[in-house]
């Protein structure tokens, strides 16, 4: 049996993690292929893991991350006279453009089963509301011919059916996979990393792990970190990872005069040890799915500190096991990294919870309306 997995890009970042995952693990019970546009930024040795465990990766040139009309109708051209030659019993999309294109695709090819992770959701945060709008048409009709759609939390699946996307029984659940045990083998050289940043042991950190790109809102994070250093003299920021925005984010920090206090890391092959180093973990996304970064974090006893939008109310429980603000906000961003920094005794107690909820993956559906309340 061949399943055919197609994604936009296989670039860093969660949804090319969970698609590595599903290749690697199932192989080769079940004979996995895998159909993706160019990588900018693939993940670490992709080519090699792939090809180690005989999973053949087609790379179609015409499938592009922006609307381009051209490229689109000849990428979707491509995809079916590509899953015409392979022939395979089930295609899984990934993500929104790829998502789209392939099961159209698919469905001109005529294969009968057909899933769709989207890995979030596109109908906010990134596009004007017109080109939003149009995400969401384009997704009730994908919807007709998808046999299941995969989200990774309740309020994903909530946020897709309030949006007029397919029918409840095509929904099934299933959150992101992170391999907890070597997230905590890793994290080990947390002490390392602050070292290496000439932070001692009592040095306030605040930081996050993710992909220098606007969605994440990372700038105003920037933002409120100077208001949280106006209350912690001593604090530091440090930003894990790479992307289109790092120019423009180097460029805010100088501007406020925090250039001496926010550390851009770039790409890091060990995102574990600097969430390690941290006392706070901020997630400041406009949208969010559900953030393998934040999993990590919680899983390490840091606490975090995430905006209320997509699936982050499934995994922070306010005041239980993190803190939850406001997207796009830096005020509210700011008070409580500055609470949480103040207090080392809530630090710990909400680093426990949150340990133990990555642990034991304790985040029930009827606890979700409770949290977008606190929240």
């Amino acid at each position: 049996m061949r399943i055919l997995h197609l994604i936009t890009r296989m670039d860093v970042g969660g949804s090319s993690e969970d698609t590595l995952q599903l290749l690697l693990h199932f192989q080769p019970d079940l004979s996995g292929a895998l159909l993706s546009g160019p990588s900018d930024d693939p993940l670490s040795d992709l080519a090699i893991r792939l090809r180690t465990a005989g999973i053949p990766w087609q790379i179609s040139p015409h499938l592009v991350r922006p609307i381009d009309p051209i490229c689109d109708l000849r990428a979707l051209g491509d995809f079916t006279r590509r899953i015409r030659a392979l022939a395979p019993a089930l295609v899984h999309t990934h993500t929104s453009k790829a998502g789209f294109v392939g099961r159209v695709a698919a469905h001109l090819a005529g294969v009968r089963a057909i899933v769709h992770t989207p890995h979030g959701h596109v109908f906010s945060g990134y596009a004007d509301p017109t080109t939003s709008a149009l995400f969401i048409r384009l997704e009730r009709f994908a919807a007709r011919f998808t046999t299941k759609i995969v989200v990774l939390t309740t309020a994903e699946r909530d946020q897709h059916l309030a949006a007029g996307v397919g029918r409840p029984a095509q929904y099934v659940e299933i959150p992101s996979g992170v391999d907890l045990a070597a997230v905590r083998r890793e994290g080990k050289a947390g002490a390392a990393v602050r070292e290496q940043l000439g932070l001692t042991p009592e040095t306030p950190v605040v930081g996050t792990v993710a992909r220098l790109v606007p969605i994440k809102g990372l700038t105003h994070l920037i933002t409120a970190f100077r208001t949280v250093l106006a209350a912690c003299p001593a604090a530091h920021l440090v930003l894990a990872g790479d992307g289109e925005e790092r120019g423009r984010l180097e460029a805010q920090a100088r501007d406020l005069g925090l250039a001496a206090r926010v550390h851009f890391l770039g790409f890091r092959a060990d995102p574990a040890a600097v969430t390690a180093a941290l006392d706070v973990f901020a997630l400041p996304s406009l949208n969010e799915g559900q953030a393998r970064a934040l999993i990590a974090a919680m899983a390490l006893g840091i606490p975090p500190v995430g905006s209320a939008v997509g699936g982050i109310p499934d995994v922070i429980a306010h005041g239980v096991n993190g803190l939850l603000v406001p997207a796009g906000e830096a005020t509210p961003l700011a008070a409580a990294l500055t609470a949480l920094l103040q207090d080392s005794v809530r630090r710990r107690t909400l680093g426990a919870a949150a340990r133990h909820a990555a642990l034991y993956q304790a985040l029930l559906p009827a606890q979700t309306d409770q949290r977008r309340t606190a929240a």
